[in-house]
């Protein structure tokens, strides 16, 4: 098989990809252990943290979890104190959801630490241009999962 063969070379991607797919989903099922977290729960947390206040509805739609599945994913982060609850004012039946961002990053920053040393040590043996493709890789890449991901949950 000739080295500089498209074909080849594709392949060679799609192995290296499906390879770094699964380690980044045994890696994170592993620090969520570690955190005394589901795997779900770990990936979701790390969604709410992106924000600075959601409501439930705001997580069911960024998750495409169901009411009730959003209700038990708050309960446990709640009980965990890795985000809190606050009524409105105007609605006392509105809740919005708040990430204790303190309580995540002193539960998650002792695990991820070495890893984003490494990461950045990866990084810096790249030049600019490469970073850049990697980036544009990685983001055109989110965005066909994404689309896929809508697809699939409107069929």
């Amino acid at each position: 098989m000739n080295e500089n063969d498209p074909n080849n070379i594709i392949q060679k991607f799609r192995i290296a990809s499906r390879k770094y797919s699964d380690a980044s989903i045994f890696m994170h099922e592993a620090i969520a252990r570690k955190a005394g977290l589901t795997g779900s729960d770990h990936k979701y947390l790390g969604v709410i943290l992106q924000h600075d206040r959601l409501t439930a509805g705001d997580i069911s739609k960024l998750t495409r979890l169901t009411g009730g599945a959003v209700t038990g994913l708050i309960d446990r982060l709640e009980k965990k104190k890795l985000l809190k609850r606050e009524f409105t004012k105007d609605d006392r039946r509105k809740v919005i959801i708040v990430p204790n961002m303190e309580n995540s990053m002193k539960l998650l920053q002792p695990i991820f630490s070495e890893l984003q040393q490494k990461t950045t040590d990866l990084l810096a043996t790249f030049s600019e241009k490469e970073i850049q493709i990697i980036e544009r890789y990685f983001t055109e890449a989110t965005s066909i999962m994404n689309e896929t991901t809508n697809n699939l949950n409107n069929k």
